[in-house]
């Protein structure tokens, strides 16, 4: 099992900057994947950002170039950095994870509670 506990999000004027963290705990040598996932109101959660154990990264197309995922290993934790930020950026913020499921062979997701970004014009 992986536990995941967001930081508090909040409330930015458009063109503000706010970062997100997430601590996983428990089986985090399991972890491949960390990133976030967002769902705005009225709509499906979407993919925002993800990194793998590799470094390798993931954006969706509207955060590019404005958006950075990162992973500390050392302190299990993966930030968002969200800069130049937009109304439509507002949204319930979610710290996701995928891990081997208990003795491999099969991978699971995991979701933290989810936090309130909200961007005002």
């Amino acid at each position: 099992q992986v536990q995941l506990v967001e930081s508090e999000g909040g409330s930015v004027q458009a063109g503000g900057s706010l970062r997100l963290s997430c601590v996983a705990s428990g089986y985090t040598d399991e972890i491949k994947v960390l990133g976030w996932y967002r769902q705005p109101p009225g709509k499906q959660r979407e993919l925002v950002a993800t990194v793998g154990r590799d470094g390798m990264t993931k954006y969706e197309d509207s955060v590019k170039g404005r958006f950075t995922v990162s992973w500390d290993n050392a302190k299990n934790t993966v930030f968002l950095q969200m800069t130049s930020l937009k109304p439509e950026d507002t949204a319930v913020y979610y710290c996701y994870s995928r891990a081997w499921g208990p003795g491999g062979g099969f991978e699971l997701n995991y979701w933290g509670q989810g936090t309130q970004v909200t961007v005002s014009s």
